[in-house]
């Protein structure tokens, strides 16, 4: 899952992103709205974390610019106003969702989970392949059965590999979709990242390399 966050608070902001990295999500983060126009441009967000006050370019204007798109982002809205009229409003924007601060974390995390299963194909909440189940809400994995315990990123890569469902899914795609736009798209950290997993996964091996294309499960 790819994420922006978008918030003027820098403290905030960048905790965050920090919480959302933590539940294997790649995260980028900008701190005004014009630069959340910019990113939004550039990049394929599954959901967009949206302060509604921002300097430069107000919030809402960002919403109404996302939607413009016609892309499959959804926006969750955040603001330090509870007002009702002010929730109605910004979902009539376009937000998808609205959250007022101060706001539990957890909640902030189901929130945009739930956000993520609406802008893709509906998918079982445990995904299963060959041998297989990954529970993306307890991040939990297993292979015949038996646990294994992945970092963030190995669990990204997997998760996104499953949710091909045998398709092939090339290293840029990986990259796109498991890092943020810091990463270097000249490392082989995919690489690396791949190698480990298919470690840690154990015989038979189940990640197959389509020389030229990239990998599949």
């Amino acid at each position: 899952m790819r994420v922006l966050v978008v918030e003027d608070e820098q403290l905030l902001a960048d905790a965050v992103a920090t919480g959302l990295r933590r539940q294997a999500m790649a995260v980028d983060v900008v701190y005004d709205g014009a630069a959340a126009t910019e990113r939004v441009d550039l990049n394929d967000y599954d959901v967009v974390v949206l302060d509604r006050d921002l300097p430069l370019l107000h919030g809402d204007d960002v919403c109404r610019h996302i939607v413009e798109q016609g892309k499959a982002t959804r926006v969750l809205m955040l603001t330090a106003s509870g007002d009702v009229s002010d929730r109605v409003e910004g979902l009539e924007i376009g937000a998808d969702d609205y959250l007022p601060k101060p706001f539990a974390f957890s909640e902030l995390i189901a929130r945009v989970r739930a956000l993520s299963r609406r802008a893709t194909p509906p998918l079982p909440p445990v995904l299963e392949r060959s041998g297989i189940t990954l529970d993306p809400n307890r991040r939990e994995v297993r292979r015949d059965g038996r646990e294994i315990s992945l970092a963030p990123k190995e669990f990204a890569v997997l998760d996104v590999l499953m949710r091909s469902e045998g398709a092939v899914v090339s290293a840029e795609q990986l990259l796109e979709k498991a890092w943020d736009e810091n990463a270097d798209p000249f490392t082989n950290v995919v690489r690396v990242t791949v190698m480990t997993l298919r470690r840690k996964l154990g015989d038979p091996p189940v990640i197959t390399t389509v020389p030229g294309a990239g990998y599949r499960i």
